[in-house]
């Protein structure tokens, strides 16, 4: 893995020259890093860690179960790719087990969510089944808890 794109999932956002002073590389050659990093794709874009308590007190957010049938010289991937597009789709994931795909979907309420399921989703020919589950509370987001101790009513751990 690039110095660059491991600076880049372990820290803040920094800009070319800072993260050259940390590397202790050219910027020029932190900015040809970044820029191949964009044209292969890897880099895809930028995401801040949200309190979504704090930013979408309306938005409802929900984990998708999907059962589908893989198509003929497909397979999951056409029918993935389909369901991806969705705007209530944020991230899409292919698992063993249970069911196939793994959708995490957000939308304005619950109906919102209830609808693309029932209407949008579960249309889809080649989906099988779906079983919803709507995020009551974000305790943990990308690694960062979203309560301190004092929020949480408990006394720190000693240890973890």
């Amino acid at each position: 893995m690039s110095t660059v794109l491991q600076l880049l999932i372990e820290g803040e956002r920094l800009d070319t020259a800072q993260m050259a002073t940390i590397l202790d590389l050219p910027e020029a050659d932190v900015s040809a890093e970044l820029k191949r990093l964009q044209a292969e794709h890897v880099l895809l874009g930028w995401r801040p860690v949200l309190n979504p308590e704090r930013v979408q007190e309306d938005a409802v957010r929900a984990v998708i179960e999907v059962r589908i049938s893989p198509e003929r010289e497909g397979g999951f991937d056409r029918l993935a790719a389909r369901i991806g597009q969705f705007d209530a789709v944020e991230s899409c994931y292919l698992m063993s087990g249970s069911y196939d795909l793994l959708l995490f979907a957000k939308g304005n309420d619950l109906r919102e969510v209830a609808t693309f399921v029932s209407e949008r989703l579960a249309s889809v020919e080649g989906v099988l089944s779906t079983a919803t589950h709507f995020m009551l509370r974000a305790y943990k987001e990308q690694g960062h808890l979203l309560l301190s101790p004092t929020e949480s009513g408990e006394k720190p751990a000693v240890s973890p």
